[in-house]
């Protein structure tokens, strides 16, 4: 079993984990300022969660017009550009005093290219290391994103009760702005996985032919759905806990992050895949809590818990790329990455429109009870997909999945 140490020794790795993590601790800090920002100033629910999430609406635009790109441009190139759009944009937040509609359109402006972005990594990664060492790769990412959030969600929601939101923002687009660097001297020049036109007809070729396949959507449900609802939960801790909101969403990346240590490092696929039927539900029940006057500290320990439930994505991932061509790798992550979030986007605009109609404690308490609802219906799709996950891939045989995609291969292309 490969370790976190035999794939931190590849440079190539840690440049890719350091961007990853510079860039969710810029998204992190700036997402929580604009969120408190909104709600001071409108004492919205709906808003504070809409600049919040909302911008994850934009990951459709990005899995339905350009997302080809995850495998038909040179991914270097692809991620330093974004990397600028994503300082820039972030700059001007700081530097502006906008209006909350301005300050929404900027963030989906970034989110639509972190959308593209998201695809380019996640099929990147597969070429860094080694096949064998994707899900523990996908781990340390996850778990960069988990430490960022602490930090983040930490740092902004320390620094916001002693200087102005300017200050936090410009501490992101510092984040932001070295990101630049890292990718662009860090990364080898690739060049595409498959050779075709990047552009909405090819993205959408490979959309279809991917949607098209049974064993890969109830993955992309259960990647989705779960989660986006428990994110729904999670839209509302602003309302719910005003300046003490970032400890609740710090503990909740502590708590993902311990689940993707503990599921990426020291689990088996086989373990993987059993212990994801179990986390699926964990994810949802601990949110219950919030039906009760609970201190803070209570508040913070089941959220760890349930948090760690999203690890349960660990497994599923690792079944989706196995089902999934080498050259329809990156738009196939990338499209389960825009779905998912999509589903947040959607989730917490819902869950802030229903607090603003009830209250934000009993408005988590359904949308935790809807997500294990969901978990349930999925039991049974999900265990005939991940069952057959065993062999597919095998050396005695191609995959029937596989064979299905033979179709999405554009002429001249290798393989």
């Amino acid at each position: 079993m490969s370790t976190y140490r035999a794939i931190f020794a590849n440079r190539e790795f840690r440049n890719l984990w350091i961007s990853s993590a510079l860039g969710n601790a810029s998204s992190t800090m700036t997402s929580l300022t604009l969120a408190i920002l909104v709600d001071a100033a409108t004492g919205s629910a709906l808003l504070a969660a809409t600049i919040m999430f909302g911008p994850s609406l934009a990951q459709v635009l990005g899995v339905s017009t350009l997302m080809s790109a995850a495998d038909t441009a040179r991914p270097r190139r692809v991620l330093t550009l974004l990397s600028v759009l994503s300082a820039v944009v972030v700059s001007i937040q700081a530097a502006v005093e906008l209006s909350p509609g301005l300050r929404l359109v900027l963030s989906l402006a970034v989110a639509y290219g972190l959308s593209i972005g998201a695809g380019v990594r996640w099929g990147l990664l597969g070429e860094v290391v080694h096949s064998d060492q994707f899900v523990l790769g996908r781990s340390a990412m996850n778990l960069s994103v988990g430490a960022m959030q602490i930090a983040g969600f930490g740092v902004a929601g320390v620094l916001l009760q002693s200087v102005p939101p300017s200050t936090v923002l410009w501490i992101a687009t510092a984040c932001a702005a070295v990101v630049v660097p890292v990718i662009r001297f860090g990364l080898h020049d690739r060049a595409p996985r498959r050779v075709a036109r990047t552009g909405l007809a090819e993205t959408w070729r490979g959309n279809r032919s991917l949607l098209s396949l049974s064993r890969i959507r109830p993955l992309l449900l259960a990647l989705a759905l779960p989660n986006g609802l428990i994110v729904g939960c999670e839209a509302l801790f602003v309302p719910y806990a005003g300046s003490r909101a970032g400890w609740l969403l710090a503990a909740g990346a502590a708590g993902m992050m311990t689940g993707d240590l503990v599921v990426g490092r020291f689990l088996t696929p086989a373990g993987r895949r059993i212990a994801g039927q179990v986390l699926r539900f964990v994810l949802a029940v601990p949110f219950l809590g919030f039906l009760f006057d609970l201190p803070i500290a209570i508040l913070c320990i089941l959220v760890a818990l349930g948090s760690s439930g999203y690890s349960a994505s660990l497994a599923q991932q690792e079944v989706l790329v196995e089902l999934t061509p080498t050259e329809l790798r990156g738009q196939v992550l990338g499209l389960e990455s825009a779905l998912r979030m999509t589903t947040f986007g959607v989730v917490a605009i819902l869950a802030g429109a229903l607090s603003d109609l009830t209250a934000p404690a009993p408005a988590i308490a359904a949308f935790a009870a809807a997500s294990l609802l969901v978990s349930i219906v999925l039991s049974r799709p999900l265990t005939r997909v991940m069952r057959p996950a065993l062999w597919i891939g095998s050396p005695h045989g191609s995959s029937p999945v596989a064979e299905g995609l033979q179709a999405v291969r554009t002429p001249g292309d290798p393989g």
